[in-house]
């Protein structure tokens, strides 16, 4: 018998919720045998030091939640993939040069229905001696308002690349305009128009898990993610979930959230490119439990199967998808989503839970109802609120992850 043991690395920022949740039910999964093979998992947290090029890596596969923002753990995780065959959640090589801009881009090549979208140019100049030459000689005028009024109001103007909501503004009017583009600096930003929806639909999608939710943009962090169930016709539902794993497919993106409009059957995708997406509790609360099953479900099948990582994307199978006219824009769709499935080897992946991972469900219920995931929560409020919110805060959540745990009976 051999046994392989696998380090899943956690490459992290100021999160303890999730990664001690995630900790706590990889030691759930146990020794799998496959193929004669016994293996084993545990996770560390990475740490930021010098590194050799040629240095070794311990982890197989990284989960990574801060290279987006942080130059020098994102290099290393180029050389880990280039060198030591390290398999990334999410790669920086796409992430890096295809942000929100590029998913705009690519979505709108294959047909999906994305609000009409400018770019402007930058409001202040970038910091380089050669802008003040270039702009004077290159840089054509334009109206602002026009371009606006074009799009129609209301709309919403956001950096090119995103991420956490920064910079991110609702525009009503001309005033509007002209006092979120003042501020906008150094950001390069898109104008973006919206559209007359019924439902703010955020699927997130780890592997080819996804869970499309009813968010409530407006709403303070803790209520954003409205439990609520069949707020989607079927179609609707469908293609929610479907958009988000065939961006993510597109791009080799495995660990992402996507924000769509919805009207009806109608799906307009307005957001999919988030680096870090949210996984906390306080947040996800009646979510919570899914999405820390299934970063952990994937990550072993991963490590298990001996999934390879790839910079090499192919998006030529879907432009040639896109580009048949005898297709419908459902029927390009569903062979998209065939693609997102192959890429994600979904039906093997569900065959390797099935067998391997099926004791995980009751594990984590179990969990989900003793002292140690309550003083998870006790620990993350008291972290997050002042005192005098601490009680109120609290019921919240147990509330919310109870209804979760109450519903898997």
């Amino acid at each position: 018998m051999i046994n392989e043991h696998h380090l899943i690395g956690l490459l992290l920022g100021a999160e303890e919720d999730w990664p001690q949740a995630f900790e706590a039910v990889l030691g759930m999964v146990g020794p799998i045998t496959v193929d004669g093979v016994t293996h084993t998992m545990a996770a560390e947290r990475l740490t930021i030091e010098p590194f050799d090029l040629t240095d070794p890596v311990r982890t197989p596969l990284v989960i990574d939640r801060l290279a987006y923002w942080y130059y020098h753990p994102r290099e290393w995780l180029k050389k880990a993939a280039l060198v030591n065959g390290t398999y990334l959640l999410n790669s920086p090589f796409t992430f890096q040069s295809m942000e929100k801009h590029s998913a705009y881009c690519a979505m709108l090549r294959l047909g999906l229905k994305v609000p009409k979208t400018v770019l402007v140019p930058y409001k202040n100049p970038v910091d380089n001696v050669r802008w003040a030459y270039t702009s004077s000689k290159y840089n054509k005028g334009f109206d602002l308002e026009a371009i606006a009024a074009d799009l129609g109001y209301p709309l919403y103007m956001k950096p090119f690349d995103g991420g956490g909501w920064r910079g991110v503004s609702r525009i009503n009017n001309a005033d509007d305009l002209r006092r979120a583009y003042d501020a906008s600096g150094e950001m390069l930003m898109h104008l973006q128009a919206t559209v007359d929806y019924e439902v703010f639909a955020r699927a997130l999608s780890i592997g080819p898990e996804t869970m499309v939710m009813d968010f409530r943009p407006d709403q303070p962090m803790h209520n954003r993610y409205h439990v609520s169930h069949g707020f989607l016709s079927a179609r609707a539902g469908f293609e929610t979930a479907a958009i988000s794993r065939i961006v993510n497919a597109f791009f080799a993106w495995e660990f992402n959230s996507a924000e769509m409009l919805v009207a009806g059957d109608d799906v307009y995708p307005i957001d999919y490119a988030n680096a870090c997406p949210d996984v906390a509790v306080t947040s996800l609360h009646y979510y919570f439990p899914w999405a820390i099953k299934a970063l952990v479900r994937w990550s072993v099948y991963c490590l298990v199967t001996g999934r390879k990582g790839t910079v090499d994307l192919h998006t030529e199978r879907f432009f040639e998808i896109a580009d048949d006219p005898s297709l419908s824009y459902e029927a390009k769709l569903d062979e998209y989503a065939e693609l997102a499935d192959q890429y994600f080897e979904t039906d093997k992946y569900w065959a390797f839970c099935n067998e391997h991972l099926g004791h995980l469900d009751a594990a984590v219920l179990e969990w989900v109802r003793s002292d140690a995931f309550d003083h998870l929560l006790v620990r993350t409020v008291q972290g997050m609120y002042p005192p005098h919110e601490h009680d109120m805060f609290l019921a919240h959540f147990r509330g919310l992850t109870k209804a979760w745990a109450d519903e898997q009976d």
